[in-house]
């Protein structure tokens, strides 16, 4: 029952994220409820099935790969800070290259996260699957992070084959000269630029990463202390 039950549940999480966008669900709830009241239905619906596809994983039988190292422990304790604040940062952001921000107001020369990187909430996901899957070496969390991280670096690349194929080559090199899709690059390189510091954010992703850390022991089951 605990293959079948994570079997179903990574299945289900998946198809939430293809099926509306195939059979124009989404466009349909944008329209209703607009690009931000659909992003907070859509972020607290994939929350739910996110918990229930880790849970899942906790009950399928334990096959060990590889032991946990403290290492790998304080690794996920010092990755996922910037996993969640590249996510407060991404969602609902002015960024017309990624599928969780808007395009209203964008200004290539004061681009925001998007000079940081143009993917930042699937950024997030890859680092946090890749730090946890480091973390769990068991058949069912291997499964688990290693798919969640495949679908973030499938998902960069579609988003921004899409994104450049709808604003055409000549738009797109202008839009996106002091950005890149690698964290920091542009800004190493010189031609990134981010604006003004989005400060409540800031803290806003920080207050919520301490108490998601605090959750985690009692809603997940595993304590996060290295």
């Amino acid at each position: 029952m605990g293959w079948i039950e994570f079997a179903v549940a990574m299945v289900v999480f998946m198809a939430s994220h293809r099926i509306p966008a195939m059979l124009g669900v989404k466009d349909a709830l944008v329209a209703r409820l607009g690009t931000r009241g659909y992003m907070a239905v859509f972020s607290l619906l994939s929350l739910g099935l996110l918990w229930w596809v880790i849970a899942a994983a906790g009950r399928a039988p334990y096959v060990e790969l590889w032991e946990q190292t403290r290492a790998a422990r304080w690794g996920v304790n010092v990755v996922m800070p910037f996993a969640g604040l590249l996510t407060v940062l991404g969602v609902g952001a002015v960024n017309p290259f990624a599928f969780e921000g808007r395009a209203e107001g964008y200004d290539p020369e004061q681009p925001g996260i998007a000079g940081v990187t143009r993917q930042p909430l699937l950024w997030a996901l890859l680092l946090w699957s890749g730090a946890h899957l480091w973390a769990n070496g068991d058949v069912a969390h291997v499964l688990l992070f290693g798919v969640f991280a495949v679908f973030s670096l499938a998902g960069m690349a579609i988003v921004e084959r899409r994104r450049r194929r709808v604003m055409g080559a000549a738009e797109w090199q202008r839009l996106t000269r002091h950005t890149s899709s690698v964290p920091f690059v542009a800004l190493i390189g010189g031609r990134g630029r981010f604006g003004p510091l989005p400060w409540a954010r800031i803290v806003g992703a920080l207050v919520a990463w301490a108490v998601l850390w605090h959750l985690h022991a009692p809603v997940i089951g595993v304590t996060p202390l290295p």
